[in-house]
């Protein structure tokens, strides 16, 4: 099977739009979730309500891959999950070191989705003497004094980083020197790298934060309705006004005249 040092994936030379390549994982997981439902087809609108986006941005985006589907019939699971696949760079083999293995590291070491989806974690990476030689996933730790050798015998090209953010930096620097171009940064912390590396960024305090001002601002909005229903229940209680006849005396004084439209 070839490994991630020597391929890559097609999608920047066949002109697909980032935006596009951000949601073809989107589809994947959908169209993976039919075909293991034994589903063989899949009308637009369906795959884009299941993916979470509106149908014509789905039909324009598998333009970008020359999939157009069959009216009346729809798109073709198994192979719109093979040429996703193939676009993605997800039909070889790409082996993932892992930087950092505290609760975080250790959690996606764990995490069993890694394989079935074309990656696998050739490598566990530390600081720590004491990690050294710790078995965690069925995989030993081994120390960042030998970075450059495991990234070199296990052809690693893609590295996570779970390390705190004082040190996600210089680990970044290394792997970088080291041969990997990709790089999921878990690290609440920005990392500058060279052209031709690319950054995935992952902050969890962050999109929290974005839930919490949608969550503020649905309680404001609530609030607002509850004092628009507040006013318009004491209008609806309130008298009617009385009015006063041109000229006559009001208890402040005399009333103006009203003048003719």
């Amino acid at each position: 099977m070839a490994t991630g040092r020597t391929h890559r994936p097609a999608t920047r030379s066949r002109g697909i739009p980032e935006a596009t390549v951000a949601r073809l994982p989107l589809y994947l997981r959908a169209l993976t979730a039919l075909s293991e439902r034994s589903v063989p087809t899949v009308s637009s609108e369906e795959l884009a309500a299941a993916a979470g986006v509106n149908s014509a941005k789905l039909r324009k985006d598998f333009s970008y891959l020359g999939s157009y589907g069959t009216r009346g019939v729809g798109y073709d699971v198994e192979y719109l999950v093979y040429q996703i696949s193939r676009e993605l760079g997800l039909t070889q083999d790409w082996p993932v070191a892992i930087v950092g293995i505290g609760n975080l590291g250790a959690a996606l070491a764990n995490y069993g989705g890694f394989a079935s989806r074309g990656f696998r974690v050739a490598a566990l990476i530390d600081a720590d003497p004491a990690m050294a030689g710790t078995p965690v996933a069925g995989i030993a730790v081994q120390h960042t004094d030998d970075l450059d050798r495991i990234i070199s015998e296990n052809g690693v090209s893609i590295g996570v980083i779970t390390t705190p953010p004082g040190a996600a930096q210089q680990v970044c620097d290394r792997l970088v020197a080291a041969g990997v171009t990709s790089i999921l940064n878990f690290a609440p912390t920005v990392l500058s790298v060279p052209d031709g590396v690319d950054v995935r960024k992952v902050d969890l305090s962050i999109e929290l934060q974005i839930l919490a001002f949608h969550e503020q601002r649905k309680a404001g909005e609530e609030a607002a309705a509850d004092g628009r229903a507040a006013v318009d229940t004491d209008a609806d209680e309130a008298p009617p006004m009385r009015a006063t006849p041109t000229g006559r005396k009001g208890p402040d004084g005399d009333m103006p005249a009203v003048m003719p439209a």
